[in-house]
């Protein structure tokens, strides 16, 4: 079942965080799931670059009915059409392509495409993007970008993503953006080697805690 934007911009306001998953072997991508899922993180997106990642998604959709399975790393049709038909409950874009955004829009999926200047965030947005990722955001300033851009686009739902760490997630929000993708910080490779999944869940609660209120 699909999620409106409407429910997808709400979830996102709850949960503030999105755990963006990239791994080389389907069950390493399980269990990653399911730790950031204990620690309270329902937000979870698969990269589709990730090993069997629609069948991954499949399984979680299954696995996790609490949490909100989308993938990511989509880059043409052909990839966006099966993360559609894999289950995907939303769906996020390196890039923006109004074709992309189109047949998302059409199938109600929330799209979020990537998107850096002014021009692209709101050409994104005008074309029926759900809210728009900022990427790679701490190559262009970080946090002091997000706040530069609430003054004429306030009213576009941001999630910058690609250089978001424990330290600054909440800045980001602070500066207005809906909310925040997390890969690496929250990964770290030494716990996945090690299989330290409980270390793992212990830092999605960590992550979760900064969001005071949030459930």
């Amino acid at each position: 079942m699909s999620i409106s934007n409407q429910s997808w911009l709400t979830l996102l306001q709850d949960y503030r965080t999105i755990a963006v998953i990239r791994a080389s072997d389907q069950s390493v991508g399980r269990q990653m799931a399911q730790a950031v899922a204990a620690g309270g993180i329902k937000l979870i997106e698969i990269t589709w670059n990730t090993d069997a990642a629609a069948d991954l998604i499949r399984h979680l959709r299954q696995a996790l009915p609490d949490c909100t399975i989308g993938t990511g790393t989509l880059l043409n049709l052909e990839q966006v059409k099966q993360a559609i038909e894999a289950g995907a409950e939303f769906l996020f874009t390196p890039h923006t392509n109004i074709t992309l955004i189109n047949t998302a829009v059409n199938a109600g999926v929330p799209i979020i495409p990537g998107a850096l200047s002014p021009s692209e965030i709101v050409t994104a947005w005008d074309a029926g993007a759900s809210c728009v990722k900022v990427f790679p955001i701490q190559a262009v300033g970080g946090v002091s970008y997000i706040k530069a851009l609430q003054g004429p686009l306030g009213h576009i739902p941001l999630i910058p993503t690609g250089g978001v760490t424990f330290a600054n997630a909440k800045d980001f929000i602070t500066a207005g953006a809906i909310a925040v993708g997390l890969a690496g910080d929250l990964f770290p490779t030494s716990l996945i080697a090690s299989g330290d999944w409980h270390g793992i869940t212990q830092r999605a609660k960590k992550l979760r805690s900064q969001f005071s209120g949030d459930p």
